[in-house]
C-alpha cells in the first residue's frame, strides 16, 4: 500500500504494523488470505527480533 513505517525501534514499527493490518482488514481492505499471509508474517519478524533483543541483552 506504499506505507512506510518508522517509530523509533523495529519492534515498535512491527507491532505498528500488525495493528494497521488489523484495521485494515477490519475495514474490508484485505481478503483473508492476505490477512493471514501479513501477521503470519509480522509474527515471525516479532518473534525473531524479540530474540535477538534477548540475546544483546547483558546481565552486566
Amino acid at each position: 500500500f506504499n506505507v512506510f513505517v518508522y517509530v523509533g525501534k523495529r519492534l515498535w514499527d512491527i507491532e505498528l504494523m500488525a495493528i494497521e493490518v488489523d484495521n485494515l482488514y477490519q475495514a474490508g481492505v484485505l481478503d483473508k488470505d492476505l490477512y493471514m499471509q501479513a501477521k503470519l508474517v509480522l509474527r515471525k519478524e516479532h518473534r525473531i527480533e524479540e530474540e535477538l533483543n534477548q540475546e544483546n541483552k547483558s546481565p552486566y
